[in-house]
């Protein structure tokens, strides 16, 4: 549950909880619950519960035999403050990545309200990032509840983006990425909301990485907007 991966704003990913459950509209084509459907029906043994939340603990200390630093998607195939997943089990997943400094961690969560109630019981170490996902307008009190964590750098990710977000509070805020959704029934994302986004960023001296147009077939659209791409990372001197 761990490997090289192919998402353009990090390096690996490590998977120490699977499955998930929908809290809002960015959930409805979850490309994990796809993902994990397939490998259900593959016969692979790390998801015989399909996507019910289920914690793997012989993987918790799986970086330590990383040597080579690199970034780290935690739980791109569920939500490491999903309610379903104890404290104790956060901390044990949290301790392994302050004792392993050479990878930078990046944690994404939709249930922000936990994650501001939990935060005062775990290390943030300068290589644990923390981002909230806001996909449109209607779940922006999710940054607030992110501006509470006392973590070296706090993220956005606004995919899939499914509406706009043209008064975005990004005081405190050190990285946001866009991107549109892909996979089967995937919603459109208007160049506007991601203009918009961009310039909001700029204004805020906020890094601003743009992923993907998205789409059925997303590899056809690209990740260009008004040509050129957008790679930017967090100034950790800043952070």
């Amino acid at each position: 549950m761990a490997g090289n991966s192919s998402i353009e704003w990090t390096e690996a990913t490590w998977n120490p909880v699977t499955g998930c459950s929908k809290v809002s509209q960015g959930c409805k084509n979850c490309y994990a619950e796809r993902m994990a459907k397939r490998l259900n029906a593959m016969g692979n043994a790390r998801y015989t519960n399909g996507f019910n939340v289920t914690l793997h603990d012989d993987l918790i200390v799986l970086p330590y035999r990383w040597k080579k630093p690199r970034k780290v998607f935690v739980n791109s195939m569920s939500d490491l403050f999903h309610e379903e997943v104890p404290l104790d089990f956060i901390q044990k997943v949290f301790k392994t990545m302050v004792e392993t400094p050479q990878h930078t961690y990046q944690i994404l969560t939709k249930r922000s309200k936990r994650l501001s109630e939990l935060a005062e019981f775990l290390p943030w170490t300068p290589n644990i990032w923390i981002g909230t996902s806001v996909e449109n307008e209607s779940v922006t009190f999710r940054i607030d509840d992110l501006k509470k964590v006392p973590a070296h750098v706090r993220f956005l990710s606004c995919e899939p983006l499914i509406g706009p977000l043209n008064q975005l509070d990004l005081q405190g805020i050190h990285w946001v990425i866009v991107g549109g959704e892909s996979g089967p029934g995937s919603r459109p994302m208007e160049v506007e909301w991601v203009r918009t986004i961009r310039d909001q960023c700029k204004e805020m001296k906020v890094a601003f990485f743009f992923k993907q147009w998205g789409g059925v077939q997303k590899h056809r659209f690209g990740r260009e907007l008004d040509n050129k791409t957008y790679d930017e990372f967090p100034n950790l001197n800043l952070a």
